[in-house]
């Protein structure tokens, strides 16, 4: 997270800082030195670069910086050394030219080495969601700090499930999933912005509700956005070195709406008493037809049960799932064969006594 001296000290000359123990929706002030660490989890070996999947926007290959720019948007201030973005302490955040909302970003990084400073000042940057909301990026193995601040943290908010940080030197991966704050026409929150994420492939933060944007030593509230933003990587005065960041935009829509089950038809219950019994297939398949109130059930291999709709007089749909049972009755009419179709599955069963 960026230092914000100047802020801080005005901060606290105008008491906006809040001193309570509540200060935050967890309970705990920000930046708690005796909040619990996360235990230490030792993920496996650091793998090669994942490669983007087709539908992925490649944010940085190693082969320049131009999807990025600086605050004021003129050319990102970071330099691109053996494959890799470098941060270049003092030239500022580097920012997608391109916004996003609703996410899955994967970003590979590596702390400095040989290692300087300590806690906060050691191996630091930060991944920003919509140029909010961030996940910390800190040389975190070894390395102490205020656990709301440690690698892998919704920073100021939540601390990782675990310290899964590898030694410095060695290559990072992050993947993120984030889905942006909701607000109305009038700008009230709807819904507030939810992360998940893993670093080197072990679950560290499990779709928490963030609070708000990111700050330091205090919470913000949401102010109504555009529903995109940049994603950013911060320049903490540390030369961390990023690669292979790429991001899939996730659907934003309303889910959509299922269709209906099948109507039923009214059928006899002399045709229904009939399609009562047992029916298997010469592989052991069986199924048993039984009469449910006014209806009729099937009765699944291990024990699964399932309400029939009669669609016709010789087809009935499954109650839950996309499958029919189409009848083919004998002399007298009396069903003597079933078949079982469930999209390319099929089955012909026999009536057994």
């Amino acid at each position: 997270m960026m230092m914000k001296t100047a802020l801080l000290a005005t901060a606290l000359a105008t008491g906006v800082v809040a001193s309570s123990a509540g200060q935050t929706p967890s309970g705990w002030r920000a930046h708690d030195l005796t909040r619990p660490r996360p235990p230490v989890v030792v993920p496996g070996q650091a793998a090669a670069p994942v490669p983007p999947p087709s539908d992925a926007v490649v944010l940085f290959d190693g082969s320049g910086v131009g999807a990025w720019r600086s605050r004021n948007g003129g050319p990102a201030g970071w330099i691109v050394r053996d494959g890799a973005m470098e941060a270049v302490p003092g030239a500022g955040y580097v920012y997608t030219r391109r916004g996003f909302g609703d996410v899955q970003l994967h970003v590979e990084w590596v702390a400095p080495t040989p290692t300087q400073g300590e806690g906060q000042d050691r191996g630091n940057s930060g991944v920003f969601l919509m140029g909010e909301y961030e996940l910390q990026v800190l040389d975190s193995y070894g390395n102490d700090t205020y656990p709301d601040g440690q690698a892998g943290a919704a920073y100021g908010q939540y601390p990782p499930l675990v310290n899964a940080s590898l030694p410095p030197g060695t290559w990072q991966s992050y993947d993120i999933v984030f889905r942006r704050p909701r607000f109305d026409s009038a700008g009230a929150l709807l819904a507030p912005a939810r992360m998940t994420a893993f670093q080197n492939g072990v679950l560290i933060q499990d779709n928490v509700t963030l609070w708000g944007p990111t700050e330091w030593l205090q919470a913000d509230r949401y102010v109504a956005d555009s529903g995109r933003g940049p994603i950013a990587l911060q320049d903490h005065g540390n030369p961390v070195r990023y690669r292979n960041i790429w991001v899939r935009e996730l659907p934003e829509g309303p889910p959509l709406v299922a269709p209906p089950p099948p109507a039923a038809v009214p059928v006899p219950a002399s045709v229904l008493d009939a399609m009562v019994g047992r029916y298997q297939d010469g592989d052991g398949m069986v199924l048993v037809i039984n009469r449910a109130g006014a209806g009729l059930e099937v009765v699944l291999p291990g024990g699964r049960r399932q309400a029939l709709i009669p669609i016709s007089p010789t087809e009935f749909a499954f109650g839950s799932t996309a499958a029919t049972l189409t009848v083919a009755a004998g002399a007298g009419g009396r069903p003597v064969r079933l078949t079982f179709r469930m999209g390319a599955t099929v089955f012909d069963l026999e009536r057994r006594p």
